[in-house]
């Protein structure tokens, strides 16, 4: 399926009013880091050689604004030739957001993506199991974890009582426990951006879109900024064990991440991310179509919380790190028959977009299809090098 990438959806619903930094493929240049400003798209890498770099100034939103940069074109244009089965190499294209920054995410943040976490642990990865598993848990928690702060002494009685029926599940621990999960999501630079593939192993049979909120934090652990996220997830494959996490989460084109970092500056705060209502459309070439939502409002753990435990004394980013909020929308929409929920389909658009964070739109391949990832940090490091970046 062609991609549609359109410069008003792209952007937020204020389009350039907001600090937006992102990152643009420059032929027989490179990997370069630009400001997404009324009049165009400005090349601001003699400032700033890595987005990593900039997000460590003291104020990325007034370190951006002080830069004047090298024009680049249109962002309209640069949109028009970023999808993937279209693209022009010898124009300039997006590329996702971050670079140096860890890949990180938060999961079992929502109340009702731990059900249904625990639904995929009691199915086996099975989705014909799923429809009576769902019951069963629905029955027995009675909607008290939504209600629940992760931690409390009402957690810790949740538990007992859990334990006493048999459903305490690893999922639980980490969704009301006093520890957050927080794991790797992909290796650093291997994240795909808007126009692009995103890709599922072969042998998954049962897997899932997750949108969400990515906030940006520094090597100090302070958050600068958000974006838009993909935490592509197979179902099947973390439903037949917990231990089997990198491989349901970690394969190539399986996290995507942009359009653009919206910093943080006078119209835009964490306290808009908190607002944030992310929203998902999925659309198949086979006519099924998918809508959903997800109200960061209804995390369980604040982004800080999460952020301090992902970043600090006991754990150092020395080049920051992004994390991924988690998400609340788990799709159970059946797709292929009655009881078997939903599982992607080669050539599915799935669109995620926030009012303040514009959209990401990228279609399904197969993470063997899908191109494969190439260019890494030494080789980012000698094209710096090259263009005296460094």
């Amino acid at each position: 399926m062609t991609m549609h990438i359109d410069l008003k959806s792209t952007l937020p619903a204020d389009s350039t009013s907001g600090t937006l930094v992102g990152r643009v493929w420059r032929p027989d240049i490179g990997p370069s880091v630009v400001v997404i400003r009324h009049d165009g798209v400005f090349d601001i890498s003699r400032a700033f050689a890595t987005m990593r770099d900039l997000c460590e100034t003291p104020d990325p939103a007034a370190a951006v604004a002080a830069a004047k940069g090298e024009r680049i074109g249109d962002l309209a244009a640069i949109l028009a030739n970023t999808a993937e089965d279209t693209r022009d190499p010898k124009k300039p294209h997006l590329l996702t957001p971050i670079d140096l920054q860890a890949v990180k995410a938060a999961g079992v943040t929502f109340a009702i993506s731990l059900l249904e976490r625990v639904i995929e642990e009691q199915a086996r990865g099975v989705p014909e199991r799923a429809a009576q598993a769902r019951a069963d848990v629905e029955a027995a928690l009675g909607g008290a974890v939504e209600k629940i702060k992760p931690g409390s002494a009402a957690a810790m009685e949740l538990k007992k009582v859990l334990q006493e029926k048999g459903l305490w599940s690893q999922y639980l621990e980490v969704g009301i426990g006093p520890d957050a999960e927080i794991f790797t999501k992909c290796q650093v630079l291997s994240s795909v951006g808007t126009g692009m593939s995103i890709g599922v192993l072969k042998s998954s049979t049962w897997n899932n879109p997750e949108p969400e909120v990515v906030v940006v934090a520094t090597s100090k652990g302070k958050i600068v900024g958000a974006t838009l996220g993909n935490d592509v997830n197979l179902r099947d494959v973390e439903g037949r064990s917990a231990l089997l996490l990198s491989k349901a989460k970690d394969n190539n084109a399986s996290s995507a991440i942009g359009p653009f970092i919206r910093l943080f500056d006078s119209t835009f705060s964490l306290d808009d991310v908190r607002r944030t209502q992310v929203r998902l459309t999925v659309k198949g070439i086979d006519g099924f179509t998918l809508d959903g939502s997800s109200d960061v409002g209804k995390i369980s753990r604040d982004p800080e919380d999460l952020v301090a435990s992902m970043i600090g004394r006991h754990h150092q980013y020395p080049d920051g790190a992004v994390l991924f909020l988690g998400t609340m929308f788990a799709p159970v929409k059946d797709r292929d028959a009655p009881g078997m929920g939903f599982t992607h389909h080669v050539g599915d658009t799935v669109t995620i977009a926030a009012d303040k964070l514009g959209a990401l739109v990228n279609v399904v391949t197969t993470s063997d299809q899908a191109p494969e990832w190439t260019f890494g940090v030494g080789d980012l490091m000698r094209n710096l090098a090259k263009r005296g970046l460094l």
